[in-house]
């Protein structure tokens, strides 16, 4: 059958979530890496938007990662395979958050503690603030819980409210609540400034891309 040979010849950059997935339960299982690749930015702004630290945002990707490849038989598609990657990232990352005392229960009546006021600016930071992205990570940073993952997935990662509601396990009216109201905690200057160049804030850049993914194939036992 032409058609069957030519979907088998096709490169995994070519092959959708799904097949991928197909294939790696078949026992192709370095295909792996095309989803991790494909997928890292998004796990790693959903991480670092609640555990407001790098390196273990690098560490929920990781745990993430091989949490997924174990359970893989699991996905059922009835959902995006991204979708169901980001919930179990976010999984992750609040149990983390939880553990260490940095989830604070959230009151969405109030807008007091969305956004801290600080006296003393930090020197570094602003001085460090002067590049584009990087204001905007400070800003979204100060964001209180609940507030930031939701303003990264939708204004950042550029997920529709459906989407974000079913990666965060919450309602769509309190998603575009939240949203509503994280967007009118940032300055409104910075906030226009945001909307042309969100998408060059929290980069997963190439040498963490390959330290994770080559970390993640060690530990599922595909590496080479």
């Amino acid at each position: 059958m032409p058609g069957a040979h030519a979907a088998v010849m096709k490169p995994p950059s070519a092959l959708s979530d799904e097949e991928i997935v197909s294939r790696i339960l078949e026992g192709e299982t370095l295909l792996f890496e095309v989803l991790m690749r494909r997928h890292n930015q998004r796990l790693y702004r959903s991480a670092r938007a609640i555990v407001r630290d790098d390196h273990e945002a690098e560490d929920v990707m990781q745990e993430a990662y091989v949490n997924a490849y174990s359970h893989l038989a699991q996905f059922d598609g009835r959902a995006k395979f991204s979708t169901w990657l980001t919930k179990i990232a976010v999984y992750e990352a609040l149990a983390r958050a939880r553990r260490r005392g940095r989830d604070e229960p959230l009151d969405d009546t109030s807008l007091e503690t969305l956004m801290p006021t600080s006296t003393s600016p930090d020197p570094e930071r602003l001085a460090f603030g002067r590049e584009l992205g990087a204001l905007i990570e400070s800003a979204v940073d100060k964001l209180g819980d609940g507030y930031r993952d939701v303003f990264m997935l939708r204004q950042v990662e550029g997920l529709s409210t459906a989407e974000t509601a079913d990666a965060l396990g919450l309602s769509e009216d309190v998603v575009k609540t939240r949203f509503s109201r994280a967007r009118s905690a940032l300055q409104r200057d910075l906030l226009d400034r945001t909307d042309a160049v969100a998408t060059t804030a929290f980069t997963f850049g190439q040498a963490r891309c390959d330290r994770v993914v080559a970390s993640v194939l060690l530990r599922i036992g595909a590496g080479s």
